[in-house]
């Protein structure tokens, strides 16, 4: 990529035509640049190999390698680098196609010293708008907010450094936190500043097992009894873009092996077909769950979490940064009342001093419902602590067990409390989902059932 302020120094020139590729030197090195001749797409990636470049600039229509291939292959191995491509008049339809597929721009050939250097300017300018924008969007947010993500703690300032610097490579990244964190934001700000196509999400937990395999990978008409179109999987869906897998840990066994070669390998194989398919997808993979835990117990393959855990994002919950509390209540006012018409102007200090204290099992998201259901209840423009729910504001529901000012001494009853509480607080921090909640509290699924029936437990799967 272009240096911390845009210039492009280094350049990587790819043409089998020797007289052009010296004449394009001599000119870039006239003007200061610094560039490197390759004589074809083979050439260049093993330039590539050994050195970083700002900008690449290939020809299109070459023996071998193509320019197209060239780009395509850049894309599959994550490079970030900046593709100008040179074409005669007789293939400029497939410039505008490599324009189109990821290229930043062309240039007809022969081009003119003129040509050469106003598109170089017009990408530096580019860069240097880009990186503008980011620190601007910092600077106006008093560093409290990036892009959806909000919070002034250092916890989240991490976060967006880390973001920040990761989102140009078509890395493998791992989100993890509990249920409510924001894991999906993180891995939509991911893509956004990667500048990929199409991005695709799916909760790895909630799609019955035997369905998922064709959800991921696609299936050809007759690989099984309902099958009766061809159909592409989420990951061709996210061809030159980024697939988001959340709750990752849910994959069975045998597809956290198929989904290994496909992030080994770049290719997928659609259900009932035996030709295997090219795909170009950036993979961001979330969980709630202690996936170190999860391969130590045999739930999770250990080179498919040596695979996604190329780079780790990490999300706190929001009991240890108290400090974000105050910034997303006021978000979640303002969303509130621009999607239900409420008018809520605030909230006063009794009230936030009650969230401050609250342990927050459900992070963010449970933050959000309360706020919501605080404003529809409100009749003033405040939210105030009469409006927040019983177990917030001090009701019976908060008081722990052995607090000495409790007068129902019932062993029973308490037991049945703190029972009902462990289940909410475990179905918030999973998302609703029943079979990572009953690992949490090592009971089987169908006692779980069972008990949230009993308590009329109402939390659906996210």
């Amino acid at each position: 990529m272009p240096d911390a302020e845009g210039s492009v120094r280094s350049i990587l020139v790819v043409d089998d035509d020797a007289q052009f590729r010296e004449m394009l030197c001599a000119i870039l090195t006239r003007q200061g640049y610094l560039p490197v001749p390759a004589e074809d797409g083979s050439a260049a990636l093993r330039r590539l190999e050994e050195a970083s470049f700002d900008l690449v600039m290939t020809d299109v229509m070459m023996p071998g390698m193509t320019g197209l291939e060239l780009l395509a292959e850049l894309g599959r191995r994550g490079v970030v680098t900046p593709v100008i491509v040179m074409s005669a008049y007789g293939s400029i339809e497939a410039a505008f196609e490599a324009v189109r597929t990821g290229a930043y721009d062309y240039l007809p050939k022969p081009a003119s010293k003129a040509e050469i250097l106003l598109t170089l300017t017009k990408l530096e300018a580019r860069e240097n708008l880009r990186r503008t924008v980011v620190r601007l969007e910092k600077a106006l947010a008093g560093a409290t907010r990036f892009g959806a993500m909000i919070g002034r703690s250092p916890a989240m300032q991490q976060v967006y450094s880390l973001v920040e610097k990761v989102a140009p490579f078509g890395t493998t990244v791992l989100v993890t936190g509990e249920s409510g964190t924001g894991k999906e934001l993180v891995a939509r700000e991911l893509h956004r500043l990667s500048g990929r196509g199409p991005f695709v999400a799916v909760n790895c937990g909630a799609i019955p097992p035997p369905l998922l395999e064709s959800e991921l990978f696609g299936h050809v008409r007759g690989a099984f009894t309902d099958a009766r179109h061809d159909r592409r999987g989420l990951f061709q869906e996210a061809h030159g873009g980024t697939l988001f897998l959340d709750e990752v840990s849910e994959l069975p066994l045998d597809l956290q092996v198929k989904l290994l070669r496909v992030l080994q390998e770049g290719e997928v194989r659609r259900v009932g077909e035996n030709r295997p398919v090219r795909v170009d997808a950036r993979v961001v993979a979330a969980t709630a769950l202690d996936l170190d835990r999860q391969v130590l117990e045999g739930r999770f393959r250990k080179d498919l979490f040596f695979r996604i855990n190329v780079v780790q994002v990490r999300l706190l919950p929001l009991r240890e940064r108290l400090d974000d509390i105050p910034l997303l209540v006021e978000h979640f006012i303002r969303k509130t009342n621009e999607r239900l018409g409420t008018g809520i102007q605030g909230i006063d200090r009794d009230a936030l001093r009650c969230l401050l204290a609250w342990r927050w099992p459900g992070n963010a998201r449970e933050l959000e419902n309360v706020v919501e259901r605080s404003a529809v209840m409100a009749e003033g423009e405040l939210i105030t602590r009469d409006l927040l729910p019983p177990e917030l504001a001090g009701g019976r529901t908060s008081r722990s067990l052995g607090d000495g000012g409790a007068t129902d001494l019932s062993i029973k009853r308490g037991v049945a409390e703190l029972e009902e509480r462990l289940i909410r607080q475990a179905l918030l921090r999973t998302g609703g989902n029943r079979t990572a909640a009953s690992r949490l509290l090592e009971i089987s699924q169908r006692a779980l059932t069972y008990k949230i029936k009993d308590y009329a437990i109402d939390i659906p799967p996210k």
